[in-house]
């Protein structure tokens, strides 16, 4: 829960050096190195105090420090670089734009959580991280894609050791202004609030935004005091915290309240793209707007939710994918399903693999499958375990002929590549090493490379290891051990 009263002590920035705001409020630099070298430069230790966060980093470095900055020649001078940069990737074509016969569209990129950088905990492994690299590969080449979550207030939980060898797991309360969110307002500078109907009555949410380069991430908070039921506050407290009810709640707000976020703020998507069964209903609610929109029923506004949504399936077990008893499942979809035209039978059909039955849950997964047309696995061997999996949905159909596709994670190359070598492939590489599109000839050039300079890198790397660990022990073991022992580390 947040506190009664939030104070917000934000520092005045001199005009010479004001354009660190909006860089901050830009995770483009969690991905270019020279931009981060930027805040670095601000104040290294303060710096690795705010665990790599921008917006925390200025509001907590004293004005006297800052009015210095605003008169040093040589900072001004990269900032102003550093600047330049970051407005020529925000306005250059990108490979879409030379796309010809694009679509306009939109493309909507529904998930639970977005690995962006460490600074933004909204995540907690490998389906985030893949998320986060989604949106800044779809910045790179300039997709247009917009991105919709849930913004956790105390996001995933962290781990340490005790000195008994025991894993013990607190949560982190994050401060929404203190990161690079803005609150999404309309025309009259109100915040846009959006409703999901719950069995207690409506639960609703703001909608902030985050910006990761040229992509947009909304994401929806429920921790606001218009919602005076407190377990409807906690909606977007933890990820995958909470019982049952609390899992429902989340993937209600994720999906059907995603799609209505949307709404409020005048995005109509093309394309709709699920990741992970989590935010599936949000293909349901979409065809409840194309239903109220063009009067159609359930069947034929489905068939133009088919055509233009993809999901993508993660987890290679069935006990992996989210389900619901249907008496819980029931207590939430009462009246919902009226709205869809649909029988208490046929709507529990969507989410079971082969027709009605009462003893079975509902499978988002199942869901997911069912109300689009383009699916994939994340690898080759998981695309192929996915087809035997969901056999039941396409009985009809041979095993290799089951309709999912495989489609192997990659990541996003800048983020991934440490500086050290960035910097060597920017002296041997063609610039084209960056990008995401085409790049196989350029790496065909790595051998050019002499092994002594790439030795060297790796050596480098090696010292800033141990000497990260041995900071990272002596933080951690302050409390525990005599000085005496300290100085030892």
């Amino acid at each position: 829960m947040k506190p009664i009263h939030s104070f917000i002590v934000t520092s005045n920035l001199p005009k010479s050096i004001a354009k660190l705001e909006e860089l901050a409020y830009n995770y483009w630099w969690c991905w270019n190195y020279e931009a981060k070298e930027l805040f670095i430069r601000i104040d290294r230790n303060l710096w690795e105090e705010v665990n790599h966060n921008p917006v925390l980093l200025i509001n907590k470095v004293p004005q006297e420090k800052l009015n210095e900055l605003s008169k040093k020649t040589d900072f001004i001078r990269y900032l102003d670089f550093i600047y330049e940069n970051y407005k020529r990737y925000m306005d250059d074509k990108s490979w879409y734009d030379s796309i010809e016969n694009k679509s306009k569209g939109t493309i909507a990129y529904f998930s639970p959580e977005f690995g962006i950088n460490e600074s933004f905990p909204n995540y907690s492994g490998g389906l985030g991280v893949l998320a986060g690299d989604h949106l800044k590969s779809a910045s790179d080449l300039g997709l247009p894609l917009i991105a919709i979550g849930l913004l956790y207030q105390q996001g995933y939980f962290r781990q340490h050791l005790a000195m008994n060898g025991w894993q013990n797991e607190y949560y982190h309360y994050n401060d929404f202004f203190s990161l690079p969110l803005r609150l999404v307002k309309d025309g009259g500078g109100q915040p846009i609030i959006i409703n999901v109907d719950l069995p207690a009555g409506k639960a609703y949410a703001q909608i902030w935004k985050l910006k990761v380069g040229r992509v947009a991430l909304y994401l929806l908070d429920t921790n606001i005091e218009i919602n005076n039921v407190d377990e409807y506050r906690e909606i977007s407290n933890t990820l995958y915290g909470g019982g049952r009810d609390t899992r429902i709640r989340q993937e209600i707000m994720l999906g059907i309240g995603g799609m209505r976020a949307l709404n409020a703020m005048g995005i109509t998507p093309s394309v709709v793209h699920i990741n992970e069964g989590h935010a599936a209903f949000a293909l349901l609610e979409r065809t409840k707007q194309f239903m109220d929109k063009y009067r159609l029923d359930f069947r034929t506004a489905s068939q133009i939710t088919m055509v233009s949504s993809a999901f993508t399936t993660h987890t290679p077990v069935p006990a992996g994918n989210e389900a619901f008893k249907l008496n819980l499942f029931d207590e939430y979809f009462s009246e919902y399903h009226k709205s869809l035209g649909l029988s208490h039978d046929e709507f529990i059909e969507m989410g079971q693999q082969a027709g009605f039955d009462a003893d079975a849950d509902f499978s988002m997964t199942v869901l997911g499958l069912k109300l689009t047309t383009f699916h994939n696995g994340v690898s080759k061997l998981h695309g192929e375990v996915s087809r035997k999996m969901w056999h039941k949905i396409w009985e009809c159909f041979p095993v290799n002929e089951v309709p999912i596709r495989a489609i192997t994670n990659g990541v996003h190359t800048q983020t991934w590549i440490a500086r050290e070598f960035a910097v060597l492939f920017n002296r041997y590489l063609s610039s084209g090493w960056k990008t995401e599109t085409d790049n196989a000839k350029i790496w065909e050039d790595i051998d050019q490379i002499p092994s002594e300079e790439i030795w060297r890198e790796k050596q480098r790397r090696r010292v800033r290891l141990v000497l990260f660990a041995r900071r990272y022990l002596k933080i951690r073991q302050k409390g525990y051990l005599p000085p005496d022992q300290m100085r030892k580390i």
